[in-house]
């Protein structure tokens, strides 16, 4: 089990590192630099499969993963696809001489049940992952896993 909750934590640092990357506008915060989602992608990518050859994946496996972690990144792109519309809704009323705190708190709302949703996500994405690796290859990822979190 714990073998298991430790795949799953992988993947959902990966998903909670993506979220948090398009989550920020401009990059991170660094204005000027944009959000370019085929650098985005590139980079998970490559972080994917490094993870992928750290536990010999054979190409059957790499497939399956890369489907998974493309069908993740769709889904983060569009999550953040919503928060440029969300961030000028929110400056529209802090300008507003009376703020609708109704509409602030359903902005709000949304944007949590969007981040709710792609965590749900995240976590199905774990499981497949999980079910797409060997026993031998999830105590490798786990190993490393560990290794990360001291």
């Amino acid at each position: 089990m714990k073998r298991i909750i430790g795949a799953i934590a992988a993947l959902g640092v990966l998903a909670v590192g993506v979220v948090a990357l398009t989550g920020f506008h401009g990059g991170c915060g660094w204005r000027g630099h944009g959000h370019d989602p085929a650098r985005m992608s590139a980079f998970v990518t490559d972080r994917v499969d490094d993870l992928l050859d750290d536990v010999d994946a054979s190409p059957e496996q790499r497939t399956r993963i890369h489907a998974v972690k493309d069908r993740m990144l769709a889904a983060a792109t569009e999550l953040r696809a919503g928060q440029d519309e969300a961030h000028q809704a929110l400056l529209a009323e802090w300008k507003a001489d009376a703020p609708d705190r109704a509409r602030l708190h359903a902005l709000v709302d949304a944007r949590a049940d969007a981040f709710r949703k792609l965590a749900h996500e995240a976590v199905d994405a774990g499981v497949e992952v999980h079910d797409a690796l060997t026993p031998a290859q999830r105590e490798k990822l786990t190993r490393k896993i560990e290794r990360l979190h001291r």
